[in-house]
């Protein structure tokens, strides 16, 4: 490797001014690097920040629509399940009143049918027994029939 201070020391200066000689370059190069900055300000980085700036700007817009529509969507569903909730409590009352209404009818068929069942049993009660005392009375003559038959037959 080479060794620096050897290099520096070696170099000697043969003009005025030697390694930091001021001339005319130097504005040059100051005016040179300003025209450059301000061209490249205008052709590259002021339109990349409109780009910038304008996508930005998109970005807030579809954010902001976004709340929007969420806000929207949050304040329906509220409204909805408020509906839901009044809905099923008339569902359940409605169903609270037809079981009762049912319930009703059914006891009041089963009473109907309960009187005429208890009817028709008093009524085949009473004809049973009416056959029952006609069959006895009937059969009464018959043995009493029989008893003279056989008093005659043993009398003989």
């Amino acid at each position: 490797m080479v060794n620096f201070s050897i290099l520096i020391s070696n170099s000697e200066v043969t003009g005025p001014g030697g390694l930091f000689d001021i001339n005319a370059t130097l504005p040059l190069v100051a005016i040179q690097f300003i025209l450059l900055m301000v061209i490249l300000n205008i052709i590259l980085y002021s339109p990349l920040l409109a780009v910038i700036t304008e996508r930005n700007e998109y970005i807030l817009n579809n954010l902001a629509k976004a709340s929007e529509i969420l806000a929207q969507a949050n304040d329906l569903t509220a409204e909805y399940e408020q509906e839901l909730s009044k809905v099923r409590k008339e569902a359940q009352l409605e169903i609270t009143n037809s079981q009762k209404i049912h319930k009703e009818i059914l006891e009041t068929e089963l009473i109907i049918s309960q009187k005429y069942i208890d009817n028709l049993l008093d009524n085949v009660t009473t004809d049973l027994i009416n056959k029952k005392t006609t069959a006895l009375n009937s059969l009464d003559a018959i043995v009493q029939s029989l008893c003279v038959e056989i008093e005659s037959k043993l009398s003989i």
